[in-house]
């Protein structure tokens, strides 16, 4: 990507990079940044922004776009690089080109899910509450960023909501996106996601996908402003909507929103969500005994975000996961190794590119990856050694978990019960499995029950638990089949 003067095809296309650079410096400086903060808030590192500033490298439009949010610029800087990338050949298309493009898809593609009927305030639980303030639930504002904001109260949020998913004729105006609305959004979507967490609400997938829905219908809107205000947007609600489908069982439609979810992520620029997208992907290829799929996407991740040390971690992870699935003991444990090692090396530049990461966090998705992959391997080599390093895993990774996350905490009881399974020790499997049969968890979350019937080929495997493994095993067949 690197480019010196001397290389641009003519001296006119080196001007108008110079002229960005000029651009960029004046808007970093005005917002008291230096290179290193700006870099370290998207994602380069300050050697870069240097020779952006110098024109001696030529800016993708996602960076540029994320450029111009960080620093307030208005447009300027996107257009400076939209004018810079129009001089020479080979470079990107311009932004309207790669709206125009994803837009027509919106209108010619059909899209999953059908949008569900009723007003809002119907769909949403009665005791809704919404965050005070954004980031919320590992959502940003795509306006304000980490920065912060403040959300509109309950009944402005439902009625900006209401407003966008059926605008009426105001649509053929081409009104404003007003902030509020962009806050109400990225709220409703928080809630949605916190909701299902916590209670298993079954509605957070047709409020999603309703308003998805309409998000797309504003973005096919010929030579509107929106494609480039709700693309990160979308990409968010399309990966949540992917994710939901996929907790339910309904795999085609969970990939084909986050394939869409790519699409839009790409032309945000915005990688933490195109490496959500892709650990999707990769549980679904391996939920389908797709191997070479789940190898393919887990590897696909590191290539999105490559020099990111949180990206490597999550990369690893599902690597780990799909050589599991061949019972390949030497892969699965190098890359569990691996993803372990990247950890150490996670930082404040991490977390700043991706919202929803934390370092406790991306830990306790490592040790709970690490605990399906290990158990994965011991019950198809029966290796009692690897099931009690399942064990210590399963373990670290509840203990990381925080409180309130009922489905994720029914997940990794489930996945901890089956390593004692495999370890040969189904008393205190059924100890630790028998309470999350009594939740709603278990019955609404195809992972939980996948989990769940794992559990059950063990028991029934095992026969060495007595009257009260055969009852426990009669019961737990009664749900998962």
């Amino acid at each position: 990507m690197t480019e010196h003067p001397g290389s641009f095809p003519d001296a006119r296309t080196a001007e108008a990079w110079r002229a960005f650079g000029i651009r960029l410096r004046r808007w970093r400086r005005r917002a008291g940044l230096t290179q290193a903060q700006v870099g370290a808030r998207v994602g380069y590192d300050h050697t870069a922004i240097s020779k952006l500033e110098h024109g001696t490298r030529k800016t993708p439009l996602p960076l540029a776009r994320r450029l111009d949010d960080l620093l307030t610029a208005g447009g300027d800087l996107l257009g400076a690089c939209e004018a810079a990338a129009a001089e020479g050949p080979g470079t990107a298309p311009e932004d309207g080109a790669l709206a125009r493009r994803a837009a027509t898809g919106a209108r010619t593609r059909p899209l999953p899910g059908e949008p569900a009927g009723g007003d809002l305030p119907s769909m949403l639980p009665p005791d809704t509450v919404l965050p005070a303030r954004l980031p919320a639930y590992g959502l940003v504002c795509p306006v304000h960023g980490r920065d912060g904001c403040a959300v509109p109260g309950l009944a402005d949020t439902v009625a900006l909501c209401s407003a966008f998913c059926d605008p009426g004729p105001a649509a053929a105006a081409y009104p404003p996106l007003d902030t509020d609305t962009v806050h109400a959004l990225t709220a409703l979507l928080a809630v949605c996601l916190r909701a299902d967490e916590e209670r298993a609400w079954s509605g957070a997938t047709a409020v999603v996908e309703r308003t998805l829905h309409a998000m797309l219908r504003w973005m096919a809107l010929p030579d509107a402003p929106y494609q480039r205000q709700l693309a990160p947007l979308a990409a968010e609600y399309a990966q949540s909507a992917g994710c939901l489908r996929l907790l339910r069982g309904r795999n085609a439609t969970a990939m084909a929103w986050l394939d869409r979810s790519l699409v839009w992520a790409d032309l945000a620029g915005h990688v933490g969500t195109e490496v959500a997208a892709l650990s999707d992907m990769s549980t679904l290829a391996r939920l389908e005994g797709d191997a070479s799929s789940a190898l393919s996407y887990g590897g696909a991740i590191r290539q999105a975000a490559a020099g990111r040390d949180w990206a490597a971690a999550m990369s690893d992870l599902y690597l780990a996961r799909g050589h599991a699935m061949r019972a390949d003991p030497r892969q699965t444990i190098r890359h569990i190794n691996r993803s372990r090692r990247c950890l150490e090396r996670i930082g404040e530049r991490d977390e700043g590119e991706a919202p929803w990461l934390s370092v406790a966090s991306v830990r306790l998705r490592v040790e709970s990856g690490a605990a399906g992959a290990l158990r994965d391997l011991a019950a198809a080599t029966g290796d009692r050694r690897l099931a009690l390093r399942a064990v210590e895993a399963g373990r670290d990774a509840l203990s990381l978990l925080p409180s309130g996350m009922r489905s994720a905490r029914a997940l990794l009881l489930v996945r901890l019960a089956d390593a004692h399974a495999c370890a040969h020790d189904p008393q205190t499997a059924l100890a630790i499995a028998r309470p999350v049969l009594d939740t709603a968890e278990a019955a609404a979350s195809a992972l939980i029950g996948r989990e769940l019937r794992g559990l059950l080929d063990r028991l029934e495997a095992g026969r060495d638990g007595g009257p009260e493994n055969d009852e426990f095993a009669r019961r737990l067949a009664a749900v998962v089949r």
